[in-house]
């Protein structure tokens, strides 16, 4: 069993198609929307969990990129630029992962990647801009 956070950027051609859904009925994989941005005649950007056995995981990622869909990993997202953090914890109050936690014995806060989903919340509450999106 395999299980991934995925960026999805697909066209606008595709925005009305039922892709999340095909991944589940043909390639047997769960997903979990964590965030969508679709316009229509435009673009879309889906961020996903997405869980199944590897061979089928490996398939369904293999039909999305044959469909013109751009498949990155979910670490490629949110990123905290340590040189501009001060670790002043105003970020932690609105992370509803808590992916970004103040250690209370060094009085610094540490970012953890694998519980992010990329919601966006802290780039505007960090007040130094730390906190960057990298799609």
């Amino acid at each position: 069993m395999i299980s991934k956070r995925i960026v999805l950027k697909f066209p606008h051609r595709l925005v009305d198609q039922p892709i999340v859904c095909n991944l589940a009925k043909y390639f047997d994989l769960e997903f979990n929307i964590l965030k969508a941005y679709i316009i229509p005649k435009e673009e879309g950007l889906l961020i996903l969990g997405l869980s199944g056995e590897e061979e089928n995981y490996n398939k369904g990622i293999n039909y999305l990129k044959k469909l013109g869909v751009i498949v990155q990993s979910l670490s490629q997202g949110i990123i905290r630029n340590s040189t501009r953090c001060t670790h002043c914890g105003v970020c932690i109050t609105v992370c509803p992962t808590e992916a970004l936690v103040l250690d209370t014995h060094t009085r610094k806060v540490h970012f953890y990647e694998n519980k992010c989903i990329a919601c966006e919340l802290c780039i505007p509450a960090c007040p130094l801009r730390a906190m960057e999106v990298h799609y």
